[in-house]
């Protein structure tokens, strides 16, 4: 039977049920599956080291012959030994495996092989107990019978990500067995570019004798017949990533951009007049996109970014009321805003009604942790049209929960969303009598995003940025410290409470369960700990100055402890990052963070947002351990820098896009070959290809190749876009 890219892996030979479960813990269930395993990192054996100039510590391929029978040996701590003597013209070593008796008969006397591994020249004595001359050794080789066309040496050998029970070797013979099958079958979806761009191979896709479809990468990205071969490989099959990625992405788009919505009239001087502060120029700009948006008549897909405290709600609630004093076919239209927790939503709740209800607007909150009477309340509210704006969590996002003329929908810190849900958030909740249109739809992002991964993230969006703060903001003064400062830490606090102020204190792990290469204060063994340090700050009332708030609380304790520290009762909060979104408290002017190099520059930014809000001189004390060099980079960053876009492109670059906010849990699709930062260039080369591949075939149903890259785009954003 002929194999397929789509045939099981269980269809190549030597693969059982075992070894199938094995490959499916690496996401490899078929043989195209088998193909798309890319390596990780090469090893250049096609230089053959003599056995006389090896490097101590040095991976080496040598070729040797065998001169004496394996031995097998154990230690006390029941280890194994298995140790076979080699020569070759220049000198003698000798093979180590490590719990392989059964390699004792492998080899033969007078056999040649080729072996690669680390090489020691520690004092090993010789095998057989000869007390001779010490010699080296190679450590746990990668070995394969000297024949005129050896399979694994003499050129360059993928290393693939693996797991227990998967050799090198095997993945290697499999990948090869594959592509022997079905390497004819593969085809192009994205175009074959004719230029190169670098001496670097950044994306050099022409081979001398023909160009550098997707079939010679894939075979080239396993095993390079050269360096240029590799390069011209790599950077086709980058390119076809991204390609694929920002085609699935223009295709939403569109699809987007061209429904109808609702027309907004956008007279918000009245509540504008209401406010006690004016737009920045930054606000007033962002504002007139935003406006002209929600006049066109079509879908607003919109991406409000900006810093912490740069004035996104502002904007927000301008447009909530634009929607509000806009009449539909009925009534005039609402507003859903989504926010990610039940604080947040709280604190957005209470800014909007402040300002919207004596203007004659109804604002409502769903959030679980209301009584049953209040949620059917609001509901209630929703569903008549009385609720000009219904804010609230996930509640809103339930089937009981309906709108009477919805015309806006709000989310805020959404980036955990996938591209797609943020659209059906949209489309599940639009009006019954809405007429066939679609609210308009705002996504609000505290988070610096660079720019790199705004592109994947938010591609289905227009952005716009918030690039500076309102005026008389002061500069957080931020330190980076050892944990032999913390005593002086505690006494800051302390004087800072006695002046009337408040502070925040991070801590990343909510029990002792958590195990790691660092220790992690426990946020609930910390706050025990600390408490006594401020007992002696009690407040008037009796009430305990020091509280601990962690994400696996109930709501309501949650809620009462945020409003406790709000309100000035609760002078110490000792939290996890459960309030990198939390309330607005002007008064707090001292942020703490433990273990400070567990976060990534941009998560810390957040956090050191919490403080400054208010005309106080405020601090952020970041409290760490490590002697890391990259650890010790972004401390000084953080210390130096206050623009959360420069520091958010340096923690990619520091940490890597597969860390950065932990962008596996925030919608981001994982990169098989591409990396987000060093491949900028191609990652841009794609994005205008793909535009001008809908712009001259919007529905791609005029070409056959058109129509294979719209399947294609339909299966990844059902994978990968969560569609």
């Amino acid at each position: 039977m002929s194999l397929g890219l789509d045939s099981p892996v269980t269809s190549l030979r030597g693969v059982g049920a075992e070894r199938a479960k094995k490959l499916a813990a690496l996401n490899i269930f078929t043989v195209g599956d088998l193909l798309g395993h890319f390596p990780r990192d090469y090893e250049d054996r096609s230089r053959i080291t003599p056995i006389g100039e090896a490097e101590d510590g040095a991976v080496c391929t040598i070729a040797a012959r065998v001169t004496g029978e394996a031995e097998v040996s154990s230690k006390g701590s029941g280890l194994i030994i298995t140790r076979l003597p080699l020569r070759d013209d220049s000198g003698a070593l000798d093979a180590l495996w490590y719990n392989q008796p059964y390699l004792k008969h492998r080899f033969k006397k007078g056999e040649q092989y080729f072996l690669s591994g680390k090489v020691n020249h520690r004092q090993w004595p010789l095998a057989g107990g000869d007390s001779g001359r010490p010699r080296p050794v190679i450590e746990s080789p990668d070995y394969e019978l000297y024949t005129g066309r050896p399979a694994s040496f003499g050129k360059i050998i993928p290393v693939y990500p693996s797991t227990a029970g998967l050799t090198q070797k095997l993945l290697r013979s499999l990948i090869r067995a594959a592509l022997s099958e079905t390497l004819d079958q593969v085809t192009d979806f994205a175009p074959v570019l004719e230029d190169s761009l670098g001496p670097r191979g950044e994306i050099l896709p022409v081979h001398p004798a023909e160009k550098c479809d997707r079939r010679f990468a894939v075979a080239n990205i396993h095993f390079p017949e050269s360096p240029e071969a590799f390069l011209w490989a790599r950077g086709k099959l980058v390119f076809d990533e991204l390609f694929l990625l920002q085609a699935a992405l223009t295709y939403m788009k569109g699809t987007l951009d061209i429904r109808p919505a609702p027309v907004f009239a956008c007279d918000v001087s009245e509540l504008l007049d209401a406010l006690p502060f004016k737009f920045t120029p930054a606000q007033r700009r962002v504002w007139e996109e935003i406006r002209a948006d929600l006049s066109s008549g079509m879908m607003m897909n919109r991406l409000i970014q900006g810093d912490v405290g740069s004035g996104k709600t502002a904007l927000a609630m301008a447009s909530a009321f634009a929607a509000a004093r806009s009449a539909g076919e009925a009534e005039r239209f609402q507003t859903a805003l989504l926010a990610p927790t039940e604080v947040l939503a709280r604190q957005h709740f209470e800014t909007f009604k402040k300002y919207f209800q004596p203007l004659g607007v109804t604002v409502s909150l769903l959030t679980g942790s209301l009584s049953a009477a209040d949620k059917n309340l609001a509901r209630a509210a929703a569903a008549s049209g009385e609720s000009g704006v219904v804010i609230g969590t996930h509640a809103l996002l339930q089937d009981s929960v309906a709108f009477k003329n919805l015309g806006l929908v709000i989310t805020d810190e959404q980036h955990r969303f996938g591209v797609r849900q943020r659209a059906l958030l949209a489309e599940s909740k639009a009006s019954p009598d809405g007429q066939g249109l679609r609210p308009h739809v705002m996504v609000m992002s505290a988070t610096p995003i660079p720019r790199t991964l705004a592109l994947i993230l938010y591609g289905d969006l227009c952005v716009s940025t918030i690039d500076t703060l309102p005026p008389g903001r002061q500069k957080i003064k931020t330190y980076a410290v050892t944990s032999a400062y913390r005593r002086r830490i505690y006494n800051f606090i302390n004087k800072q409470v006695d002046e009337g102020r408040q502070a925040y204190i991070i801590c990343p792990a909510v029990d002792t369960s958590v195990t790691d290469v660092s220790p992690m204060e426990s946020v609930l063994a910390y706050a025990e700990k600390t408490r006594a340090v401020f007992q002696d700050r009690a407040a008037p009332d009796g009430r305990a100055t020091v509280a601990c708030l962690h994400g696996k609380m109930k709501p309501a304790d949650k809620q009462g402890i945020m409003a406790a520290f709000a309100d000035g009762a609760i002078k110490i909060l000792i939290a996890t990052t459960v309030v990198e979104v939390g309330v607005n408290v002007p008064n707090a002017t001292v942020m703490v963070v433990e273990n400070a190099e567990r976060f990534g520059l941009a998560q810390l930014h957040q956090l050191r947002g919490r403080v400054g809000r208010g005309p106080s001189q405020s601090y952020c004390v970041l409290i760490t351990d490590s002697q890391s060099q990259v650890c010790a980079e972004r401390m000084r960053a953080l210390s130096a820098i206050d623009d959360g876009f420069v520091l958010s492109e340096m923690d990619l670059k520091l940490r890597g896009p597969g860390d950065f906010f932990g962008t596996a849990q925030h919608g981001l699709p994982e990169m098989q070959i591409a990396n987000l930062y060093t491949d900028l260039h191609i990652l841009k080369l794609a994005q205008t290809a793909a535009q001008e591949l809908f712009k001259a075939d919007p529905r791609l149903e005029r070409t056959e190749g058109g129509r294979r890259l719209m399947d294609k785009i339909k299966w990844y954003t059902r994978g990968k876009l969560l569609l």
